[in-house]
């Protein structure tokens, strides 16, 4: 019966995580809600553990710093009190790209670190490419462009590896936001590999990743003087939503919009 139970909560976590994915981010946070509020009335450690985990990715995903960080700070201390090392790791790490994402780089950084050398001391591949790639884009952030490329190959070997793609289309936008960076932008295969996670998130019909990818083109051929096809390539991604426009993706996708004359 518990085992069940916790499956039950695992399936609440990854279903918020695939209605995101798949651009219904009101719908994920009542699957978010769902998986929350039963691991709580089942009072049962583990079980709540795995919620806030799967809750503090959750926000990850849609780049809530102070709520990924209230979720993980949470589930670090009942894994840590209740012994789960898997947990930890992954509470370790969510938590230090929260506190990034909050501007406490140095320290974000560093726990990010730790909780991916953690994760790989116990053997565990699942969500590894995605901890990367989300340590690659705030090494980005702030300058450190030589271990983002690092973390970003490293990421690719390990989805060629294991086949565990859904994060794929962030890999090849990052990769095209850390061309732009260089002290000499390589725009034509930055061009490249916006196109090439356009293509597979819409193979995935992942409409979250397509806005994120989207809208690395359009802000490269807005700066190239090509407004009008910067927002024909926009428009449609962004009018395909019906719910979530608070989040801040669809909220800095509507600012572009604007900018390009729309």
């Amino acid at each position: 019966m518990a085992t069940a139970l916790v499956a039950r909560v695992a399936n609440y976590g990854y279903t918020a995580w695939t209605l995101w994915l798949l651009g219904y981010p009101e719908q994920a946070q009542q699957r978010n809600h769902q998986a929350l509020t039963l691991a709580h009335a089942l009072a049962h450690p583990f079980s709540q553990v795995v919620a806030l985990l799967y809750a503090a990715m959750f926000h990850l995903l849609r780049r809530e710093g102070p709520a990924a960080q209230e979720r993980a700070e949470m589930e670090l201390a009942l894994a840590t009190e209740y012994g789960f090392p898997f947990w930890v790791a992954g509470g370790t790490i969510v938590r230090g790209w929260a506190l990034a994402a909050q501007g406490q780089t140095t320290e974000g950084i560093a726990a990010m670190r730790q909780g991916i050398a953690a994760w790989r001391a116990l053997g565990a591949s699942v969500v590894l490419s995605t901890y990367l790639a989300t340590l690659a884009e705030v090494c980005g952030q702030v300058g450190q462009l030589a271990d983002a490329q690092h973390l970003l190959l490293e990421a690719q070997t390990l989805v060629d590896h294991t086949g565990e793609r859904y994060w794929e289309a962030e890999l090849y936008r990052l990769q095209g936001e850390f061309l732009l960076q260089q002290p000499v932008a390589n725009e034509p295969q930055a061009e490249s590999c916006f196109r090439q996670a356009l293509t597979i998130a819409r193979r995935q019909h992942a409409k979250s990743l397509e806005l994120r990818a989207a809208m690395s083109l359009a802000r490269l051929w807005q700066q190239q003087g090509k407004c009008a096809e910067a927002y024909e390539l926009l428009a449609p991604v962004y009018g395909w939503f019906t719910e979530g426009f608070d989040t801040a993706d669809l909220q800095e996708a509507k600012t572009l919009l604007k900018e390009l004359g729309g």
